[in-house]
This record gives C-alpha cells, structure tokens and sequence, in this order.
C-alpha cells in the first residue's frame, strides 16, 4: 500500500530558499491536468449540452444565460468557498500536513459530484451538483495553489506557475478529444473525468511533502476573526489591493473575449463549419498558452521583474480582442486567438507568481491565496451570462469584444502602483 511523504520538518511559516525539484514539478502539473480535464470538459461541452438539452426550442441566447446563470450561482460559492478552505487549511494541524488534507477532500468531492452531475435529467439537479462540483474545484485548487508559497522559492516561481497554466491548454484539448471520441454519452464523459481527476491528483498528495503545523503555532480561531480576515484592507496593502484588482479585470477581459467565440463563428463571421473551425481556434489559443506561460514565466524569473509582463500581457489580450471588434474575419479571429494565447498563458504564470509575492501574512497564505483565486474563478463563471446579455441587448458581438479590449488594458494600468515587486 501506497504511504504518504512525510511531512516537513521545518517551520511552516519560513520562507522557502530550497528549489523544489523535476519530480515535485511534473507531479504539481499533473494534478493541474486532471483538475483543468475535470473543470474544463464540462464548462466547454458537457454541461453546456446538458442544459440545452433540458430546454427544447431555446435561442442559443436564452441557452447560454441558463448556463450563465448555473455559473454564476457556482461563482458566488466560490465567493466563499477559495477563502474559507486557505483560511482552515492555515490552522489544520494534521500529521499528514496543512494541504494535503483539503487536496484530498476537494478532489473526493469534485468527482463524486461529477458522477451524480452525469445522472441528472432536471435542470435544478444539474444546477445543484454543478455547484457542489464547483466547491470540490475550490477546496482543491486552493490548497494546491497555496503550496507554491508554501514550498517554492521567488526565483522558481513564475517557471512552476506556467505548469498550472500549460496544464489548462493541454487538459482542455485533451479532454474534448476523450469525451467525443472514446468515452461517448453524458454519464461515461462526466464518470472518466472523475477517475481521470483522482489518478492524477492523488499522485501529488502521496508523493509530495507538506510542512505540518503544531497546535501551539496555530493561529486564534474564531468566527468573528475568520469573517474578518475575508476583508483585507487596499490602504494597509495596496500592493495585494493592486493586484487583485488587476487580477480580477483582466480574467473579466478574457472571459468575454473566450466564452462566446463559438456564436461569434456561426453568427458574425458566418463561417460554414462553425465547430471545426473552433477546434482550430482553440488549438492556435492553446499552442500560444503553453508557449508563454513556460518560457516567459522562466523568463520573469531569471530577470527578476513581473509587472512589465502582467502589463504586455493585459495588453495582448486588449489587441486581440479590439481586432475581432473591428474585424469579423477569419483570418483575424485565427491572428486574435494566437494573441490571446500569447497574453494569456504570460498572464497567468507571472501574475500568479506576482501575487504570490504581496500577500500581507505568512500565517495566512491560504486564504490570502484564496482571496487572488477569487479574481480568477468569479470571472469565468460570470462570463457566458455577462457575454450574452452585451451580445443580446448591448451592441452585439463588437461591443462584447470592445468591452474586453477595455478591460484588458484597464487591468494593465491596474498593476503599474505595485511597489513591493519589480
């Protein structure tokens, strides 16, 4: 039988200096290939087939704002799922360590509420197991993403940060291909994306140490303090405010300039096979991602400086979306896509190192952390919703993607008051 690593000896709250190695490396980002196959295979296909199927005779408008409005009631968990988990894993004092417990706990839940999502045939049930899936997502990828401060050093930081994102592009292809073409139907697509998600999570929780806490060392709990600490002040910490800020405006940027490219296809630049042509898309997108979220993330790390990349990055994504505003061709929209790849992948290797590096208490990564994967997940759960009702009733298709251009650079100008990180 398979043990546990033991856990660390040193002091939780210390910096880590020792560069993790190859293998806690490759285990890290194949955890983030089942989570983002487990996450991504049904936001891109699964559930959103799901929720048409349950309303016969809907416009693709009124099927994307039931979808959009199963998303946002999982955002709004989310809301409180990311902070609750980092701020109890911050005081779990287990002997198997602070993380691993909730890494374990997230991904038993995500997967079992996969498994029931596959067996609903009402709207309701989808909604409920969707948002119990949600916060399996939540508990999971909050610790995960937490053991970055916890066990890796600022010079390591934006290279380990690309395997969360490269990870994204891949799973994403990966798991569209599993479920068309070897594990067909509803039931059999959600059911192989839940053993798919604990294969390659356990994997990390095994084999990977975890500094443990005493209970000595364990911060005061109680619920006025935990509520409390959700609120972390812009004034006291403007360099956290800052990036979260710029965090949240920028995933706002790329959620409306991604989630609707579909019907962007069918029904602006009117192409004739309007989901092969998304395949390439997406494959261009993906191929860009992997490219900059590894190397410029390295590259931020061997000259020491985020804030110019956050900001190049924000305003690639802002490029690419103000073309496919002004020009609804296909060649532009295959331009538009590498650029967004390019913008993004680069965005969420250096912005997650960045953020790694303003968080205000060493006690308190987790749930400082927690707080930053709000700006990531709320965003992409509100997208459809906000996407279809500027397409719907707000100017169509070019302000959708004006509006994402905007954003985009409003999150770059975002990060330019940060003064704690270069």
């Amino acid at each position: 039988m398979t043990e546990l690593a033991p856990p660390v000896e040193t002091a939780p709250y210390a910096e880590p200096v020792r560069a993790v190695s190859g293998r806690w490396i490759s285990l890290f980002a194949t955890a983030w290939l089942g989570i983002w196959m487990a996450q991504l295979t049904p936001v891109q296909l699964l559930l959103p087939e799901q929720v048409e199927a349950k309303l016969p005779g809907s416009d693709w408008v009124g099927t994307v704002m039931a979808f959009g409005v199963i998303s946002g009631i999982a955002g709004l968990f989310s809301l409180v799922a990311y902070p609750l988990t980092g701020a109890l894993s911050d005081r779990t004092t287990s002997r198997y360590g602070r993380r691993r417990p909730w890494m374990l706990a997230g991904a038993l839940l995500f997967a079992a509420s996969l498994l029931l999502l596959g067996l609903q045939s009402n709207i309701v049930g989808v909604a409920v197991c969707w948002v119990l899936a949600s916060v399996g997502f939540c508990v999971l990828t909050s610790a995960l993403t937490t053991t970055i401060s916890d066990q890796v050093p600022v010079s390591q930081r934006g290279y380990v940060s690309g395997w969360i994102s490269a990870p994204q592009a891949i799973g994403t292809i990966l798991g569209l291909v599993l479920v068309t073409t070897l594990f067909t139907g509803r039931l059999l697509g959600y059911a192989s994306m839940a053993v798919l998600l604990i294969g390659l999570v356990v994997p990390f929780v095994l084999h990977t140490p975890d500094a443990t806490l005493n209970r000595a060392e364990r911060p005061p709990f109680t619920f006025r303090a935990l509520a409390a600490g959700f609120w972390i002040s812009p004034r006291k910490h403007p360099d956290f405010g800052w990036t979260l800020f710029s965090r949240t405006v920028v995933n706002i940027g790329n959620a409306l300039g991604t989630t609707l490219l579909l019907y962007f296809l069918k029904f602006q630049v009117k192409v004739d096979d309007p989901d092969t042509t998304l395949i390439y898309l997406t494959m261009i997108y993906m191929f860009f991602v992997i490219l900059a979220s590894l190397f410029l993330g390295r590259l931020s790390d061997r000259i020491g400086r985020r804030k110019i990349f956050v900001i190049l990055a924000s305003a690639s994504q802002a490029l690419a979306a103000i073309l496919l505003a002004f020009f609804p061709v296909l060649p532009v929209a295959m331009l538009g896509a590498g650029l967004l790849g390019l913008g993004y992948g680069c965005f969420l290797s250096v912005d997650q190192a960045l953020a790694t590096q303003v968080l205000p208490d060493p006690a308190s990564h987790g749930k400082d952390l927690g707080i930053m994967n709000i700006a990531t997940a709320v965003p992409q759960a509100i997208g459809p919703l906000l996407g279809a009702f500027v397409v719907a009733y707000a100017g169509g298709f070019s302000a959708l993607y004006l509006a994402a251009g905007v954003t985009s650079i409003i999150g770059a100008l975002a990060v330019m008051p940060v003064r704690s990180v270069r």
